[in-house]
């Protein structure tokens, strides 16, 4: 971004006033001479930046006069000007973007299959950089730091290479993009020092081109002036005229008299109370005069009436509702009633606190009585199609300016104005950027907060809350600083020209070509944990800009409009649209990673349901440590934490190759040498090595049969004989399989740490006690004395509809017991002749050894564990039958893996009807939530519909 590094506060002191004349005069000539440079831009020149810009928007008037681009999905509401003048093309625009294809010609890298590319899955640490400057630049619902960021992108990609962010919110992927290019050395040496402790190749520094999307506006509106470049002392400079000219003209709306009678100060803010009755004399309380304790500065949880002296909880008194007249339309009005209690205020540096007096309230009614501006925002709150707004309607807030008290109302409206009426397109944009930051600070979702040390901004993230206590603060307290602060922030940008385009639109449909990014980052919607659109309704409407909310893909919790409502089906379908996409676009072999936060485990299988049926497929799922900022790996099982998923889209090889020997033996173990090849040889911290999870023969399988089942082609061969065939062809080690060339790197990199950590499992069903099972039987073969009360310790409560399991059945259907007859089987003989020295040496028919041998359970070599599938199996189907054929609506407990079973015998049958059947006999929360079961069904019902 425009301006020098030095010149900042600290170098004007070291000016003299005739240098620092000169310095500044140097400066301006600078920016006026960079004003007037040529420009390049889309492989066109122009004379300089205005000139491009009144090139592109010419063409973007004369597009949006097309009915048909009106017609793109995810098109914002919003008439042609108002587009207008929020976009800044090519580089952004507030509607689908125009030139997204030709950025991507003219500055991508077509893909050629002949390159050879490799990178193992990278986590990232999003826990990074939330204090930095850009970061705090602009608060969003849900951001990833750009700190946190810049690694993935690195370790995935070379300087050039197009990186994609479909969900971009704030833009801080772009920032990231950029930042690999603008990092100072320290930064630099941090993350070369993190590469080289991880084993990983060193990263090359240099700017990533970067393509970002979002469906709403205020979301790329605020991520194009973070990413397309401005001048900074320009728009510092203007953002302090603004600020004094709003003083000199509304200055007297915010003065006050100081106890002196004579003295005047600035306010600050101004507490404003709800007003209830009391249900015993029906009195009015006003609730801040009576709840809040001047000492300790809370709000007490009960007090006494002013009138009666009953003691009031707030929850037991009924709110004050008052008439008004609407300045926007003249109507009635009927609200809850404020009053205002408390004014704070500063003279010079020392600040004070008074109850108002009579000349405060002459102020606050000569400011009620003045003219409405016509520039605030009238539109009203659609709320059979939200589902936090709906709580502002019980309190009277039907409009966007009825959440504004008169002084805000002209404050807000006045700095809005003076903004957008810059001249200069750029800083118009940034005065903006910089304004809308005080939207929701000043109006009345602002919470009193008498402990915290300041009043700014502290209205309750992620929704539509007014509190009983509401803090009306000044412009320059909300923005004084922010100005400061933001100069500095961005004075060392990272922004160029020609780095970032920004598209406003849905994800599922990017006018890109085929196989053009090389690489994903992406923080999508995840459920139901936040309504965008509905959140961003109000920015939008300052803008006139808003989100077209059809597309988004959320899980909409509205209750009055049944037809808007979107499930949790409604919400994996447009996630699976936006995940084709990705596909579509990203080049065969790259990489995505995705951020994942949700606590609910049905929306997590939903998404990764999504995931894998759009083509990707899954190599490395990490939790993330928030107190450690560490990466603690995990199964693709239930989780309730927050996770970083890395993806592959398979190369073209696979693809093609896929297609000749589908439903062979030969496609098998194809597509796991490919999958071994992508995925992490060697993961250790502080000298202690991690098994990794997708490297055991029950996840390699797992991917296996969905790699087959999202292709729609039979899966040629049972766990056993795919375990019996890993074996064959690959190397183990503690647990896990490699390819030739990987083991030799495992082996020497294993002896460099003292132990491997196994992965912990919580035993809750069927399928986790196997696996635990397997896993204490690996290391030691027991009797079922030993293992019961380690069983028994280990279960954290069985899931609800599972039928639970005896220790004995697990043992008898999954594992063999040696009955001291013949030779000791191998596992064991190994584990006795390790331990035990008086063993060690001895035959495996010794009598010694076979009576120490006797009873214990071990885990079948996969040569002969065939059978014990097969019984196994013909148990769970004989189970599953009866679940076909119950007369039952609804089954309360059930075999979870003999419905697992059923399903896939019925899809390898092509015998969809009854996978549905049974499905409608499940608990939904049980059937979203385990995502076997999802895979089958969701396949079922697609084969079914196109049938």
């Amino acid at each position: 971004m425009a301006g020098r590094k030095n010149v900042d506060n600290q170098t004007k002191k070291l000016f003299p006033d005739e240098q620092r004349d000169l310095f500044e005069k140097s400066y301006m000539e600078e920016m006026e001479e960079r004003k007037n440079r040529p420009v390049e831009c889309l492989g066109l020149t122009f004379a300089n930046n205005e000139e491009r810009r009144k090139h592109f928007l010419g063409l973007l008037r004369e597009k949006l006069l097309d009915p048909e681009f009106r017609k793109i999905e995810g098109f914002p509401i919003g008439e042609d000007e108002d587009i207008l003048a929020l976009s800044d093309p090519p580089y952004y625009t507030a509607c689908p973007n125009p030139w997204i294809g030709d950025f991507i010609k003219h500055y991508g890298k077509p893909y050629d299959p002949n390159i050879p590319y490799r990178r193992e899955p990278f986590a990232v640490d999003v826990s990074e950089g939330k204090t930095d400057p850009i970061y705090r630049a602009h608060s969003y619902h849900t951001k990833v730091p750009h700190l946190a960021i810049v690694p993935s992108i690195l370790h995935y990609t070379e300087p050039g290479d197009v990186v994609l962010d479909g969900f971009c919110g704030s833009g801080m992927t772009g920032v990231a993009a950029q930042w690999c290019g603008a990092a100072p050395k320290s930064y630099r040496q941090k993350v070369e020092a993190n590469f080289k402790a991880q084993g990983l190749t060193p990263p090359k520094w240099g700017a990533r081109r970067v393509v970002l999307n979002d469906l709403s506006p205020a979301a790329t509106f605020i991520a194009a002036n973070y990413n397309i470049p401005f001048d900074v002392r320009a728009f510092a400079k203007a953002g302090r005229k603004i600020l004094k000219e709003i003083e000199q003209e509304l200055g007297w709306m915010y003065e006050t008299l100081h106890a002196d009678g004579k003295t005047k100060g600035r306010i600050e803010y101004t507490v404003w109370s709800e007003v209830f009755t009391c249900p015993d004399c029906a009195g009015e309380v006003v609730f801040l005069d009576e709840a809040l304790d001047q000492k300790t500065k809370r709000v007490r949880d009960a007090f006494p009436c002013p009138h009666c002296g009953a003691t009031l909880k707030k929850n037991k008194m009924e709110q004050v509702f008052e008439t008004r007249t609407d300045p926007a339309t003249g109507e009635p009005w009927k609200r809850v009633k404020f009053k205002p209690v408390l004014i704070a205020y500063k003279i010079a540096e020392k600040r004070f606190e008074k109850r108002l007096d009579f000349r405060d309230f002459e102020i606050l009614t000569k400011i009620e009585e003045m003219a409405f501006p016509m520039s605030i925002p009238t539109s009203g709150f659609a709320f059979d199609e939200m589902w936090e707004a709906p709580r502002l309607e019980k309190k009277g807030l039907t409009h966007v300016h009825l959440l504004f008290l008169p002084r805000a109302v002209q404050a807000l409206s006045k700095l809005w104005q003076k903004a957008a009426q810059h001249p200069a397109p750029r800083t118009r944009h940034m005065l903006l950027y910089f304004v809308e930051q005080a939207i929701w600070g000043m109006s009345l979702l602002a919470r009193y907060a008498p402990t915290h040390f300041s009043q700014v901004n502290q209205y309750l993230a992620g929704v539509y809350y007014v509190a009983s206590q509401h803090a009306e603060c000044s412009p320059w307290y909300i923005l004084g600083g922010k100005l400061d602060r933001l100069g500095k922030a961005f004075r060392n940008g990272a922004a160029r020209d020609n780095i970032a385009l920004i598209n406003t639109g849905a994800t599922a449909h990017l006018d890109m070509p085929n196989d053009s990014i090389d690489y994903i980052f992406t923080d999508p919607p995840f459920g139901d944990n936040f309504p965008y659109s509905e959140l961003n309704f109000l920015v939008e409407s300052w803008h006139r800009v808003l989100t077209n909310s059809s597309p988004e893909a959320v899980v909409d919790r509205s209750k009055r409009n049944r037809s808007k409502q979107k499930g949790l089906f409604e919400y994996k379908r447009l996630m699976k649209l936006c995940f084709d996409e990705y596909n579509r676009l990203l080049k065969p072999g790259r990489w995505m990673t995705l951020v994942f936060s949700n606590s609910k485990n049905s929306v997590w299988h939903a998404i990764q349901e999504a995931l894998i049926s759009s083509g990707f497929v899954v190599a490395d799922i990490r939790t993330l440590n928030k107190k450690q900022g560490s990466f603690k790996q995990v199964t693709s099982m239930a989780v309730k934490q927050d996770l970083v998923i890395s993806a592959y889209k398979p190369d073209s090889g696979l693809e093609e190759r896929f297609k000749l020997s589908a439903g062979t033996e030969d496609g098998v173990w194809d597509f796991v040498r490919t999958h071994l090849k992508q995925l992490p040889v060697f993961v250790s911290k502080d000298g202690l090595a991690e098994v990794v999870a997708e490297r055991q023969s029950y996840m390699l399988y797992d991917r296996m049969v969905a790699f087959h089942v999202q292709r729609n082609v039979t899966v040629p061969m049972s766990a056993a004989e795919f375990y019996a065939g890993l074996m064959q062809r690959f190397s183990e080690r503690d647990g896990m399989y490699f390819l030739p060339d990987q083991t030799a790197e495992y082996d020497k990199k294993r002896m460099s740490v003292r132990e491997i950590v196994q992965l912990e499992l919580f035993v809750s069903d069927e399928a986790s006690a196997i696996l635990w099972l397997k896993q204490q039987l690996s290391q030691k073969p027991q009797t079922f004395q030993d293992l019961h009360p380690q069983f028994l310790k280990q279960i954290g409560g069985w899931q609800k509809n599972e039928t639970p399991l005896e220790l004995s059945t697990l043992l008898e259907q999954n594992f063999l017991r040696y009955d001291g007859k013949d030779a000791v089987p191998g596992p064991i003989h190994s584990y006795l002749s390790t331990n035990f020295k008086d063993l060690r040496n001895l035959d495996k028919d010794d009598p010694a050894l076979m009576a120490k041998a006797k009873d214990r359970w071990y885990v079948p070599d996969p040569n002969k564990a065939g059978d014990l599938e097969k019984l196994r199996e013909r148990a769970l189907m004989k189970e599953f039958e009866e679940y076909r054929t119950s007369t039952q609506r609804r089954l309360k407990v059930f075999r979870l893996e003999a419905v697992r079973a059923g399903f896939k015998k019925a899809w390898q049958e092509k015998d969809y009807a009854t996978i549905i059947a049974v499905a409608e006999k499940i608990p939904d929360k049980v059937l979203q939530e385990d995502e076997k079961l999802l895979m089958w069904y969701d396949q079922a019902v697609t084969r079914m519909g196109g049938e």
